[in-house]
């Protein structure tokens, strides 16, 4: 049964930005009067943050869904140059599978695209709607990446098995004449499911607690690839992407979920619309905090290029919020003894993960290390190891200087040559280090930072610890403890010793093996990198002491 409008509710919808030509039509109809589709079916962003903006806290905080969603990585999934320059990579490595490849790296880049090419039977032409500047309009449903009717059209069932993984989810279908549900945490009367239905032509909002579910994340970034022959035979399944069985191993599983942490909760009653909302507790903010910065910056600082919709104050404040996250939520580090040597120091530094899975973890580009250095009195560096280059390389790194090569996992470091980086590597089906996704097989190392309560021994294959680090006791779900023997030579004391732990979202390495093809996108996006590369990494946390 429909409603009638009363004539505020009109003028609210008017003022909300609604078209007059959604106001008060039939469940099946849309703006043009046809019937809206009975298979897969998403609307785009724009449909939803007309009522979904101008959402502030007693403090005048603006926590506008639409705003903050619209300057996240999820919003930009497909803008991301780096995805595209590796997508466009893959294609070259395996042009018998180029088709096959961008439908399966469609699905969590452009996830209304694929999902709807997918149930029609159809694929995906990925690099068809790039640049969009060459559309009048735009691709609406391409450039709005991860969209808001994906995720809140995602249905309960499967979510955290293997049967919803890389982005295997069911989605709501039509209940009748069309009417589809769109999940969200709150319950909605039906004056406000009107109003949405009105604007969208087919939702009506729903409550659906498995919003709030970690599984719901872990359907699209659960990741198995499969790993590619020469003429495009499937030679391996490769664990890409696991955050979610990470957590699960972890004591985050009984604690916090995904949503908990990557979308914080506003600590006070607010509205979740501007039009006649009543106030929500539990209101979870749509940032996305702890995401890909430098991706971020480039989406700043190409914005042109890239079509970048959100507005510069708006990809600022997404930024800072990344780093705010970062710098106090991702990891501790402390200098647990300082002893003097005969020839110098002897210095226990202790790396604590304070994630709900490994440090860094999901896209294998990620990488964190250790900086540290000793000082003298007169402030001069009598020790230095793992100092970021200007362009974005690590000194002493050995897969930064040769690609076949990369720096073991250490118990104890005595040169500045010796780098202890927490990082996956790749390898082939030969065992040689690689950085092509579908060329990899397994890994020859894995000693990223593990969560609190993550059992190495227990852990399955997928998200194993791989090398030096499965037998060190000093690697553990408590932290990495890694000992520096220095020499200080003839310098004098008190010598300042400092830990830093450093973050880089896409390694040096990673980039630069781009470089070799000669299309427009791999080729942006070392342009790109070679540009913020003295930006392309943060630290997390530091620690000092003083000998």
């Amino acid at each position: 049964m429909r409603l009638r409008w009363s004539s505020a509710i009109v003028l609210a919808l008017a003022a909300a930005g609604i078209p007059a030509a959604l106001r008060g039509k039939t469940p099946t109809e849309n703006a043009k009067g046809d019937k809206t589709p009975t298979g897969t079916f998403f609307r785009t962003s724009d449909r939803c943050v007309a009522c979904h903006n101008g959402l502030v806290t007693s403090s005048g905080e603006d926590v506008s869904i639409g705003l903050e969603w619209g300057a996240s990585i999820m919003a930009n999934s497909s803008r991301d140059p780096y995805w595209q320059g590796s997508v466009r990579r893959e294609s070259i490595d395996h042009p018998e599978s180029k088709q096959a490849i961008e439908d399966e790296c469609s699905i969590c880049h452009m996830p209304a695209v694929r999902m709807a090419d997918r149930d029609a039977g159809k694929h995906t032409q990925v690099f068809s709607r790039f640049p969009l500047q060459k559309f009048p309009k735009g691709d609406r449903a391409a450039e709005d990446g991860v969209t808001c009717s994906v995720c809140h059209q995602i249905e309960k069932a499967g979510l955290g098995t293997p049967a919803t993984f890389v982005g295997n989810v069911v989605f709501a279908k039509p209940i009748q004449n069309d009417e589809r549900p769109e999940y969200g945490p709150f319950d909605i009367d039906l004056g406000h499911q009107t109003v949405m239905h009105s604007s969208t032509a087919t939702y009506f909002p729903t409550r659906g607690d498995h919003i709030r579910d970690a599984g719901l994340c872990g359907s699209c970034h659960t990741l198995i690839t499969s790993a590619l022959g020469r003429n495009g035979e499937k030679v391996a399944r490769f664990p890409e992407q696991v955050p979610f069985q990470e957590w699960e191993h972890s004591d985050y599983a009984t604690k916090q979920t995904c949503q908990d942490c990557h979308m914080p909760v506003v600590d006070e009653p607010v509205a979740i619309t501007a039009l006649y909302g009543q106030a929500r507790e539990g209101m979870r903010r749509h940032v996305f905090v702890g995401s890909n910065f430098v991706v971020e910056g480039m989406l700043q600082d190409h914005r042109d290029e890239l079509a970048t919709a959100a507005q510069p104050e708006e990809m600022d404040a997404a930024m800072k919020r990344t780093a705010e996250f970062l710098k106090t939520q991702a990891a501790k580090v402390t200098i647990t003894r300082v002893d003097s040597t005969p020839n110098g120091l002897a210095v226990d530094v202790h790396v604590e993960n304070l994630g709900g899975h490994k440090l860094p973890t999901a896209y294998p580009s990620r990488r964190a290390w250790l900086h540290f250095s000793v000082r003298d009195s007169n402030g001069r560096v009598v020790f230095e190891s793992g100092a970021l280059n200007p362009d974005g390389s690590i000194v002493g790194n050995d897969n930064d200087g040769d690609p076949l090569k990369f720096e073991p996992h250490y118990r104890e470091i005595t040169s500045p040559e010796q780098v202890e980086i927490y990082e996956p590597i790749l390898k082939d089906s030969e065992g040689k280090v690689t950085t092509a996704l579908l060329q990899a097989v397994g890994y020859l190392k894995d000693n990223r930072l593990l969560p609190h309560g993550f059992d190495k021994a227990t852990a399955e294959k997928d998200i194993a610890v791989t090398g030096d680090a499965v037998d060190d006791p000093g690697f553990t779900d408590t932290g990495s403890s890694v000992r520096y023997v220095v020499s200080t030579g003839n310098a004098t004391g008190p010598f300042k010793v400092e830990a830093e732990l450093w973050f880089q979202p896409i390694g040096f390495r990673w980039a630069h093996n781009l470089a070799p093809y000669k299309a427009d996108e791999p080729q942006r996006m070392v342009r790109y990198y070679e540009a913020a590369a003295q930006r392309s990494a943060m630290v997390l946390a530091r620690a000092q002491a003083t000998r």
